[in-house]
């Protein structure tokens, strides 16, 4: 990794005036630290005193959760804790423009908040806010069709220009034919979830429809800068890709792949699944049309996946969600502080202004539901959620 110091370090001569969200960062960094074992690490802890404790090597307890190995791995940690700049790695972050949430945070996806396996920390390029109202998933194989492609493409465009946000992982096929369809439309911006560090892109061939989903929607990952696309983070992103979505379309699949396993995590959380009839002899549509013969809910067109979302009921949710956006200094606030938690000093030198009238703008910020004060750090406040409640 690139933040780590030439110096062992303890905790204590770490940057202790650091957001939840730095410590949580570093410790999703290390080696393997996967939605399982960072539920270990950060058993009945704040994520802190998580990070302390792997560097002193973990507990018997901590091991024995791991599993086989987990001695040794947490041995390998407590040495790379050792090693690693906590302060330099969230600066480093922030730096590339990559912002983060975490659960329990007040920007934090509704959507994900009651998920039986939410991310401990989701890391984003772009704007979060758009994560709120409607959101269908359109998944399918990467190896598609061009009828799968096209009509991936189609059903997308339509849902946008319905209001519908366009879930998707960023991969080759299917992913990208839904994503293109979403932005071609103008609608409603996408939403991605990839597998990797939002540091690069995967795969590289993707990089200008990555840019675009970024600029006008927002790109999560569950992996800190420097993650590399190890084959275990595919099914870790299908889960979220899954929690996010209203209703998740397969549009191509064969009977194995990573949209299969998305459909299994939609299931598991009770998120209706539809599948586009395919050609019975097309192996990808084998999938698909094994779904719909097993009961799954087909979609002939648009129309079909509307009325199985309930748009109307869902629009009048996400009208209801929407906030003027401020103005004046409390606007410049705002934007100063983008998504990122920020310290009463650092939005001083941001926005440069007088203390008493940095305390008001926040305190109009805060009266209109925008941001909370948690422990000396505002945070802003996702669509959804209301600040009373944190």
């Amino acid at each position: 990794m690139d933040s780590r110091s030439t110096e062992k370090r303890n905790p204590d001569e770490q940057n202790v005036a650091l957001p939840t969200a730095a410590w949580l960062a570093a410790l999703a960094a290390l080696a393997g630290a996967g939605p399982r074992r960072l539920r270990v690490l950060l058993a009945d802890r704040q994520p802190r005193a998580a990070w302390e404790l792997v560097m002193r090597g973990g507990t018997k307890g901590q091991a024995h959760a791991l599993g086989r190995g987990g001695a040794e791995m947490l041995s390998r940690w407590a040495a790379d804790a050792q090693e690693f700049d906590v302060a330099a790695f969230w600066d480093d972050t922030m730096q590339r423009g990559i912002g983060a949430f975490w659960f329990g945070s007040a920007a934090f996806p509704e959507a994900l908040v009651h998920d039986p396996e939410p991310p401990a920390i989701l890391f984003h390029r772009g704007d979060p806010d758009v994560i709120a109202g409607p959101r269908v998933a359109i998944v399918g194989t990467r190896k598609c069709t061009r009828y799968g492609h096209d009509i991936a493409r189609a059903f997308a465009r339509d849902l946008s220009l319905a209001g519908v946000g366009v879930v998707s992982g960023l991969a080759l096929g299917i992913d990208a034919a839904a994503h293109h369809g979403a932005i071609d439309s103008g609608g409603a911006p996408p939403i991605a979830v990839v597998a990797n560090g939002l540091d690069s892109v995967y795969p590289a061939s993707n990089r200008l429809l990555w840019e675009d989903v970024a600029r006008t929607g927002v790109v999560l990952s569950e992996g800190p800068i420097g993650t590399q696309p190890e084959r275990w983070r595919f099914p870790a992103r299908n889960r979220i890709v899954a929690a996010l979505s209203d209703v998740v379309l397969v549009v191509e699949s064969h009977v194995r792949g990573g949209s299969m396993h998305t459909v299994a995590e939609a299931e598991r959380r009770g998120v209706p699944v539809m599948a586009v009839p395919g050609p019975i002899h097309s192996p990808s549509a084998e999938g698909t049309n094994a779904l719909l013969r097993d009961g799954c809910a087909p979609a002939c067109g648009v129309d079909d996946v509307l009325i199985e979302l309930g748009l109307t009921a869902a629009a009048q949710r996400s009208s209801s969600e929407l906030r003027l956006e401020p103005g004046g200094l409390a606007g410049d606030v705002l934007a100063t502080m983008g998504w990122q938690p920020a310290a009463a000093e650092q939005l001083l030198v941001g926005v440069r202004c007088s203390p008493a009238e940095l305390a008001g703008a926040l305190d109009v910020l805060r009266s209109t539901g925008w941001v909370i004060e948690s422990e000396g750090w505002f945070e802003r406040v996702a669509r959804g959620e209301s600040s009373c409640d944190h």
